[in-house]
């Protein structure tokens, strides 16, 4: 079966316009994959230092838990616009 699809992706890049396709959406999920992954990557480590901030500074649990909110809204926030340029090479001719 890989074999099967490998053919019909060898078939298709060899018509130049199709070709520019597929490579736009192979870009697409490379970008798309890449954002997901560094979000998931930055909130780990926000989670870490807000969890490592409160086990020594219990009294200023609240203070680092609305900075570490704050701080992963940010971090999905950038991880959503990577993913929406990332998507915008499928549209693009």
């Amino acid at each position: 079966m890989l074999f099967a699809t490998l053919s019909a992706v060898q078939d298709a890049i060899a018509d130049p316009i199709i070709a520019r396709n597929y490579l736009a959406l192979l870009g697409a999920g490379i970008g798309a994959g890449l954002a997901v992954v560094g979000a998931g990557i930055g909130i780990g480590g926000i989670g870490n230092g807000a969890t490592l901030g409160i086990a020594r500074q219990p009294e200023a649990t609240n203070d680092i838990r609305g900075l570490a909110i704050l701080l992963a809204a940010f971090v999905e926030g950038a991880a959503l616009f990577a993913i929406v340029v990332a998507a915008t090479f499928k549209f693009v001719q």
